[in-house]
């Protein structure tokens, strides 16, 4: 009784589901048109991003572009069921471009300079990709009004393929090569080579990344 309770109940929560799609989908979209981006076609949306774009110091000016079949899952409809949503920050002066066939879950994307991010990147649950460090690293300066214009920005660029372990952290700065490989819960501070698997907080090279050969750190990032 109790299965069969279960199986209905997943059923009737997987109908649900479907018919929502589309309207999350639609809201997506309306949401990055609202804030002066431009993306390509398919894009889907599982669940309701954050989206705050802003509208660039000129009036023409796009501050984002996203590619073909960007995916973002949000929420409880991402791969950790937590109730983070996608978050997607551009500030006025920021520039964010992101590639074709990317995928994120329960991601935070800010922006306040520059964030580029290649074709076919994968970015597990609970990602954090930052071009700031938010406030001024000088106390007193922390403590005025000049705290926000003193903080530290430097653009942040990841290549093709490359695959961001769950809970990865990537600061100011980082330049990430093609088809590099991060493992779960790191922390980078400085750039990846291509072709590289890295791993631990601060990252380090744990090896170079074999083709055709999926890491030990990949699965246990995908297993997370």
């Amino acid at each position: 009784m109790q299965q069969l309770i279960y199986l209905a109940r997943k059923a009737v929560l997987r109908c649900w589901a479907v018919c929502l799609h589309p309207l999350h989908n639609w809201y997506a979209r309306w949401l990055l048109y609202a804030g002066n981006a431009v993306y390509g076609p398919g894009l889907c949306s599982f669940g309701i991003p954050d989206v705050r774009i802003s509208r660039g110091s000129r009036r023409r000016s796009v501050p984002c572009r996203i590619g073909r079949e960007f995916t973002m899952r949000n929420g409880p409809h991402g791969v950790s069921r937590s109730s983070q949503r996608c978050l997607i920050s551009v500030d006025r002066d920021g520039v964010l471009r992101i590639g074709n066939r990317v995928g994120i879950s329960n991601t935070v994307i800010i922006c306040t300079r520059s964030v580029t991010i290649g074709d076919d990147v994968k970015a597990g649950f609970g990602v954090h990709i930052m071009d700031t460090d938010f406030h001024a690293l000088d106390p007193e300066a922390r403590r005025g009004a000049e705290d926000r214009l003193l903080r530290r920005s430097a653009p942040v660029r990841i290549g093709n393929n490359v695959f961001l372990g769950a809970g990865t952290f990537i600061l100011k700065g980082v330049s990430i090569g093609d088809n590099a490989v991060v493992g779960a819960r790191s922390v980078v501070t400085r750039s990846i080579p291509s072709n590289e698997v890295w791993a631990g907080n601060p990252a380090r090279r744990i090896r170079r990344a074999e083709e055709g050969k999926a890491s030990p750190v990949m699965e246990r990032s995908a297993h997370a």
